[in-house]
């Protein structure tokens, strides 16, 4: 997974935010620790928020916070609300004259579709407080 990448940062930031879910983090400061500007953090952690998975308060005191426990987020609402694509999908595009690459066209597009739905699942047995319990145990 690039670090760069919306995932990347979710992931991050919510592994960190497990450590004390009531501590309310500011997008600046999110930024300043992910290396990268307020504005992408606030637009990736909007869709957590949009998804349920993360409060946001405004003015001096604001900032973000979870807003279920980090045993109630598995890595695949993460990755379902960032609405993202980890596996290589084949774009929509016009029908091939060729019979065989159409059929191959078809055949890729259900292998990838498969792949994505097992991925998910995967992601699904995996929540933030079990990634923040192993990184605390690979710190000590």
């Amino acid at each position: 997974m690039k670090r760069n990448s919306r995932l990347s940062l979710a992931l991050h930031t919510l592994g960190h935010m497990a450590g004390d879910p009531e501590r309310v983090r500011t997008s600046a400061d999110i930024a300043a620790h992910a290396g990268t500007n307020p504005v992408v953090v606030r637009r990736v952690l909007g869709r957590l928020r949009e998804a349920g998975l993360l409060t946001s308060e405004k003015g001096h005191a604001g900032g973000w916070r979870l807003a279920r426990g980090p045993d109630q987020i598995t890595l695949a609402d993460v990755y379902l609300a960032l609405d993202e694509s980890l596996v290589a999908t084949t774009a929509e595009e016009e029908t091939p004259a060729c019979s065989v690459e159409h059929v191959l066209q078809r055949k890729v597009a259900s292998v990838l579709e498969e792949i994505e739905h097992s991925l998910i699942e995967r992601l699904a047995l995996t929540t933030i407080a079990e990634v923040r319990q192993t990184g605390d145990l690979a710190q000590n």
